[in-house]
């Protein structure tokens, strides 16, 4: 509305180019800042507007247990899983007051290699559990690199409480880098389990679960 003011009053003095071209190209510029500013200000109160956390709030995508869940830039299948009371790794044996899960899994990725990261386990009423760092990376999908086109298996370790077991899921995600990136995918699998489900699983785990399995 501003520019197209200005250049109606400088139109008619056409004698004089010079004495008219002048304001008219600092009006321009005047507007183009003001509209540079109008446009900031847009930005900056719309963000403001925006919930806590929603610019780096991930894009899920779900499945179920055997299911291949699509993530875009990689793709999971959670193949199996196991309980146990203890875990054999190479000449230790290490246990815990509550389950050992062992989630069997596979990944591959769309465009380029890929490292996934730790899972975490979801349950049922929003708690999450990080895999345990009691078993080292070496020993899980985390270490290996998902290649495209190549499906490539491993496993990851929870310690969980059996009565957390009933409608959990586990949520698998890339690794974070130094600059948050917006939206990043994560695939989230129900394992299937319910109440008797569960409760079957917790009450016949393995002894030792070794590392050395294939």
């Amino acid at each position: 509305m501003t520019v197209t003011q200005q250049r109606s009053a400088v139109a008619p003095a056409r004698r004089g180019r010079r004495a008219g071209r002048r304001p008219g190209i600092g009006a321009k510029l005047l507007s183009l800042a003001a509209g540079l500013v109008l446009l900031g200000a847009a930005v900056a109160l719309q963000t403001l507007h925006r919930g806590e956390g929603e610019i780096t709030d991930p894009l899920t995508y779900t499945g179920g247990k055997g299911e291949v869940v699509d993530a875009k830039r990689f793709s999971v299948r959670l193949d199996s899983f196991v309980a146990a009371k203890s875990i054999k790794l190479g000449d230790q044996t290490i246990g815990t007051d509550n389950l050992f899960l062992i989630v069997n899994a596979s990944a591959m990725s769309s465009l380029k290699p890929y490292h996934l990261a730790q899972p975490v386990l979801l349950t049922a009423d929003g708690k999450k559990f990080a895999a345990t760092d009691r078993v080292t990376e070496t020993y899980t999908l985390a270490f290996r690199w998902v290649q495209p086109g190549l499906w490539t298996s491993g496993r990851f370790f929870f310690e969980v409480p059996p009565s957390e077991l009933p409608g959990a899921r586990v949520v698998f995600r890339l690794p974070s880098g130094f600059v948050v990136e917006p939206y990043q995918p994560e695939a989230e699998v129900d394992l299937g389990l319910d109440e008797e489900g569960a409760r079957k699983l917790a009450a016949s785990p393995q002894d030792v679960y070794s590392t050395d399995k294939k």
